[in-house]
């Protein structure tokens, strides 16, 4: 695509549970970088998650669920479509969002929702995969964005990111050095999904327009 041709900002929901430092990284890539993104809405699954805040001093519209509206969980999502819905969003992110999608959500935007994984899956799969990757040894770990569907941390692969494992790094320098690669990562899909780059196959491989 040229650099000239005018790119329509893509309309995205956020989905979060706690800091929210995607979030911000997405927001200042927006603000400083050009980033052809809108933030439409944001929902917080916690009421007391700082990602509440940080859309607020951006003057993004946020939703706020909590445990008993989640009592019910596809009446949750159900809320949580309407919302989405009813703020024009065209991609959903997750952004540390810590509850697992429903098929109502996951069907109302096929192909369309977005999760963050820190590993370069399929290996890793699951809620430790920093802590499982440090404790295999392995030398080389990453990241990966994908779809989400109905099968947990299976979706279609868009693009992943190699981060070495260094002889002196400690769980913690890990993470933080993965949690930067995250922020990067994100913003690459969300700057090719805008462009229009993006499809799955019949295949039901994600392949990228040059």
């Amino acid at each position: 695509m040229s650099e000239t041709t005018a790119v329509q900002p893509l309309k995205i929901g956020v989905l979060l549970s706690g800091s929210g430092t995607n979030l911000q990284a997405i927001i200042d890539a927006i603000k400083d970088d050009g980033l052809p993104v809108e933030i439409t809405v944001v929902i917080s699954s916690r009421p007391d998650a700082y990602g509440i805040v940080r859309a607020e001093n951006a003057n993004i519209d946020v939703v706020v669920l909590n445990k008993e509206i989640y009592a019910d969980p596809q009446a949750a999502d159900q809320r949580i479509v309407d919302a989405l819905q009813e703020a024009g969003a065209e991609y959903v992110v997750m952004a540390g969002y810590m509850r697992k999608l429903t098929p109502v959500v996951l069907r109302a935007f096929p192909d369309k929702v977005l999760n963050l994984h820190p590993a370069l899956l399929p290996a890793f799969k699951g809620a430790h995969a920093i802590q499982d990757a440090f404790d295999m040894g392995v030398k080389v770990t990453g990241v990966t964005v994908h779809f989400a569907n109905e099968e947990y941390d299976k979706g279609p692969i868009i693009a992943q990111r190699a981060v070495e494992v260094f002889e002196t790094d400690t769980l913690e320098t890990l993470e933080a050095r993965i949690h930067g690669v995250e922020h990067g990562l994100y913003q690459q899909v969300l700057r090719l999904l805008a462009e229009g780059r993006v499809s799955v196959g019949a295949d039901r491989k994600v392949h990228i327009d040059a």
